[in-house]
């Protein structure tokens, strides 16, 4: 991999660690940019015209080209590496639990910590408060999904870590800072333990 690679990102966000932790795992440098998504950062019309026009991150900057949206990141830089599997239906399973994590998992276990960790119930709208039960009940119902298929396993695809574990460890790994307590899947937590005992492990503070 010869082109430069820029990772426009706000480091908390799980959604822009997943990218740190694959590109740590392989041994590839980033260069960081960070914005500051609370101050509206990502909403200038200078990154709307040079970063990206959706107004989100991340975006991984390969050369002089931008690639939006953390999975796509995450297998451009994996592709041809033991994170993506060699066989054909593990390398479709491993998309249907990045699949699942952006559908089911993400939009309640960290819309809920972002909630409650940055932004503050206080500050949150009507409208938003009224939907944390729901997305409690939804981000259970994804953590408990988890824990019962990691119960014969020790990863989610094959037998060993795939970008599926990493798409699903970012936001798992801190969700309690939303108020869901891990300890009540203990084979998710193992999972967890394995994913950090991985050579080259970063962590989302580092």
């Amino acid at each position: 991999m010869t082109d430069t690679l820029v990772l426009h990102e706000y480091a908390n966000s799980g959604n822009c660690y997943k990218i740190r932790l694959t590109a740590a795992l392989l041994g590839l440098p980033l260069e960081r940019r960070e914005y500051d998504i609370l101050k509206g950062e990502t909403r200038t019309p200078e990154f709307l015209r040079d970063v990206n026009a959706n107004g989100r991150i991340p975006v991984l900057q390969i050369g002089d080209r931008a690639l939006p949206e953390s999975n796509a990141a995450c297998f451009y830089l994996a592709d041809g590496s033991a994170l993506v599997p060699d066989h054909r239906f593990d390398r479709a399973d491993m998309l249907r639990w990045m699949f699942f994590e952006q559908y089911n998992h993400e939009p309640n276990v960290a819309t809920l910590r972002f909630w409650l960790a940055y932004v503050g119930e206080a500050a949150l709208s009507d409208a938003q408060r009224a939907l944390i039960p729901a997305k409690r009940v939804a981000g259970e119902a994804a953590l408990t999904l988890m824990d019962d298929h990691l119960a014969s396993r020790a990863f989610f695809v094959g037998d060993r870590l795939t970008l599926a574990d990493i798409a699903l460890y970012a936001y798992t790994h801190v969700a309690e800072e939303g108020g869901f307590d891990l300890g009540a899947y203990p084979d998710l937590g193992a999972w967890l333990a394995r994913v950090k005992a991985t050579p080259g492990y970063v962590g989302i503070a580092e």
